[in-house]
């Protein structure tokens, strides 16, 4: 994440991966502040046995495109609405927008839980135990729709 502030909106992305049991890697890596750090992160967490990069970056939010651009892994960025942000729609519109050939796969505004569970399906097309929890995980959320309509009847 670009900055401690970000870790109440990324911590979703924690949550989640920990309840599909993945290892989780959290830092503080700033593309401003700290570009020394962005440049050896980028260039070497798939060296370091990293497999998909999630960054999460308010206002100008140039941390997962930067990123991106350092690094053969996936990068999945959220867009995190912070105080210096305008109504969230720069950093969304920062992360979204990336010229071609440096994707990064963007959720929703503060959308770390979605951001978690597309890296674990990520994981999940290579690795059968991390995919049978994603299928659980999506059963499970049919059942509580299933559920809720039945007790609305």
């Amino acid at each position: 994440m670009g900055s401690k502030s970000d870790l109440p909106v990324m911590q979703d992305a924690i949550d989640i991966l920990k309840e599909f049991a993945i290892e989780v890697e959290i830092d503080i890596v700033s593309a401003h502040r700290t570009p020394e750090k962005l440049f050896d992160y980028g260039k070497n967490a798939h060296l370091r046995g990293l497999s998909v990069i999630i960054a999460g970056a308010g206002g100008a939010a140039h941390l997962p495109g930067m990123i991106a651009s350092l690094s053969p892994l996936p990068v999945i960025g959220v867009p995190v609405k912070s105080s210096n942000s305008i109504d969230g729609w720069d950093s969304v519109l920062s992360i979204l927008q990336m010229p071609g050939g440096v994707p990064v796969a963007t959720v929703a505004l503060n959308g770390a839980k979605n951001a978690g569970i597309l890296a674990a399906q990520i994981l999940g097309s290579a690795d059968a135990q991390i995919q049978e929890k994603i299928i659980a995980y999506k059963e499970d959320l049919k059942t509580k729709v299933l559920e809720s309509s039945k007790n609305l009847k």
